[in-house]
């Protein structure tokens, strides 16, 4: 009878284990897709120090031209004095990407009408602090923009 009484338990004690299993493996299932979906994999930035922005011919005195610098945009503006200048047009309030205003000469933000003067300094509205600035030479036909050092 003694005997009859350990099959029994051990029975049940097998379905508890598979069905709390079962249950564990439910909700793994999922919750796995939602983690990953909030804290999606880092992936790795690629590291650019100079890129070739525009060609002379394509920016005119008294204008500007976004372009790629590595995974972000740059802007390049071209001033009335014949000056390059280079800067990142990601804006420093919240990261919206900046345009050149040739009627004002300003680097402007239109997400909260914040403006930059022709040196990266933020002169109105939120923006807490300057572009970030880039060198730029002019090699023959290419205006090459790199990183500040």
């Amino acid at each position: 009878m003694a005997e009859a009484a350990e099959l029994h338990l051990s029975r049940r004690r097998l379905l508890d284990l598979f069905l709390s299993g079962s249950l564990i493996s439910f909700a793994a299932a999922l919750l796995y897709p939602v983690w990953r979906y909030i804290a999606p994999p880092h992936i790795a930035e690629s590291v650019v120090s100079s890129v070739v922005a525009a060609k002379v011919a394509e920016v005119p005195p008294n204008s500007g031209k976004v372009f790629r610098f590595g995974s972000r945009p740059g802007i390049l503006i071209h001033t009335t004095s014949g000056e390059w200048r280079a800067f990142s047009a990601v804006c420093t309030h919240l990261q919206c990407t900046v345009q050149y205003r040739p009627e004002q000469e300003r680097v402007w933000c239109a997400c909260h009408n914040g403006f930059f003067d022709l040196s990266g300094r933020n002169v109105a509205g939120p923006p807490p602090r300057p572009l970030d600035q880039f060198d730029t030479i002019v090699k023959g036909e290419d205006v090459v923009v790199s990183i500040r050092a």
